[in-house]
């Protein structure tokens, strides 16, 4: 378990008051501008020292991933853009930080635009978060008060500016080049890449999309040293700590910051008070939020929940949005939800998603039912095939990937009802 002391987040449930003067009692805005003073590329270094991967899904290392914004500027100004978007079902973390550790995220994008020559950072925030918004908003207000931004930020020497930006709630807008036509005030629909944002993002310009719980672990990473982050979690290549939101059927659903490669059973045990109704009566976990594959109850007994570990059977960790389903949840019809999910939010700019999705969700209802045939499940498959990796952007994936997860896992279940309904027929 992690010690008390390697808390990152040490007012994620919000005992304390979120302003300025109790962040700074709990360590927030300390040596700040000594940092920026240290240079750019020694901010970058002890990113990539630390192991920091991308906390929004894709866990893409994120030291690594600022060094690709141009070192000089060619005359157009360079962009940092948070995506607080937090549209996954199951995944509750970034909204805690907004609520109570703003001043967290606020002095990460300090130090990251600084990292990447930014002089401006666009929060996106989710457009259902209007609380979460509001406190933001307010905090950002006392930072520009105190001098933390704007002109000479936090007595930096560094010109620093952070414009929030309400969404209208759409999940394709969690997707970086969707967000970012959305700031622009276009429909959010994904580009096509090349170019990338670091090369053509935000208005034409060098642009760095990165997630809040991402950016706001910056500063702690930096005051205690990227080896002090990377001597956390169970394995080098996943490195740290990280936020898990575990909800469902568990005692006590909760969202906490443990070490990365924790294994899930002890996460469950420890945190939540264990599975309702015993260890035994679990059926299946969802790992990453709602697009990941589902484990069944053998896969979570010894998995690690990291990056590579969840890779390796199959599935991913994501965003650590953990569903958790117990015996009394009917499996089909679950993962028939999560289609027509997935249904409803497809941008409709690619054809094997705009109908494939369509397609999927109208299947699944009937497998519900059992008013299918056996053949249509290796049908249904195969179609989850021609939509993933098919799509400019990873919504395809994301609706493929759970009805995959179902057939591979709890094929027997649907067959099962197949024959039930034909025999009810006949």
């Amino acid at each position: 378990m992690l010690r008390d002391e390697d808390r990152i987040y040490t007012n994620l449930y919000g005992w304390e008051d979120f302003g300025l003067k109790a962040a700074k009692k709990r360590g927030d805005w300390d040596k700040t501008a000594s940092f920026i003073k240290k240079g750019r590329e020694w901010i970058i270094e002890e990113m990539k020292s630390s192991g920091l991967r991308g906390r929004g899904g894709a866990g893409f290392p994120t030291g690594l991933k600022w060094s690709f914004m141009p070192k000089e500027s060619d005359g157009r100004p360079h962009y940092l853009v948070v995506n607080a978007d937090e549209s996954e079902p199951g995944t509750c973390k970034d909204r805690d930080i907004l609520r109570n550790e703003p001043h967290k995220l606020i002095e990460g994008c300090l130090l990251a635009g600084f990292a990447m020559g930014a002089h401006a950072a666009y929060i996106y925030v989710r457009g259902e978060f209007y609380n979460e918004a509001s406190e933001l908003n307010k905090a950002i207000a006392e930072a520009y008060d105190a001098g933390l931004l704007g002109k000479n930020a936090a007595k930096s020497g560094w010109d620093f500016d952070i414009v929030v930006h309400r969404g209208g709630g759409a999940y394709i807008c969690g997707e970086e080049t969707a967000l970012i036509e959305s700031i622009e005030g276009k429909k959010g629909q994904p580009r096509n890449k090349p170019p990338f944002p670091a090369m053509a993002g935000l208005y034409s310009c060098p642009t760095t999309v990165n997630n809040v719980e991402t950016i706001a672990s910056v500063p702690e990473i930096l005051r205690r040293g990227g080896s002090w982050f990377a001597g956390l979690g169970l394995n080098e290549k996943n490195a740290g700590t990280k936020l898990f939101c575990i909800s469902g059927h568990v005692n006590n659903p909760c969202n906490v910051e443990e070490e990365m490669g924790i294994p899930l059973k002890e996460l469950i045990e420890k945190h939540c008070g264990g599975v309702r109704g015993g260890w035994d009566n679990l059926l299946a976990v969802i790992p990453g939020g709602s697009s990941t594959p589902l484990m069944p109850k053998e896969t979570c007994e010894t998995i690690n929940m990291d990056f590579d570990s969840l890779r390796e059977v199959g599935t991913g960790l994501g965003t650590a949005g953990i569903i958790v389903m117990d015996k009394s949840t009917d499996i089909i019809n679950a993962i028939c939800r999560l289609s027509y999910f997935y249904k409803h939010e497809s941008c409709g700019q690619c054809t094997p998603c705009r109908e494939g999705t369509g397609w999927l969700w109208r299947v699944m209802t009937r497998m519900v039912q059992g008013n299918a045939s056996v053949e249509e499940i290796d049908q249904l498959y195969e179609v989850t095939k021609e939509i993933e990796g098919h799509t400019i952007c990873a919504l395809g994936d994301a609706a493929a990937w759970p009805v995959q997860g179902l057939i591979k896992h709890f094929r027997p279940e649907m067959e099962k009802r197949i024959m039930e309904y034909r025999k009810a027929a006949a």
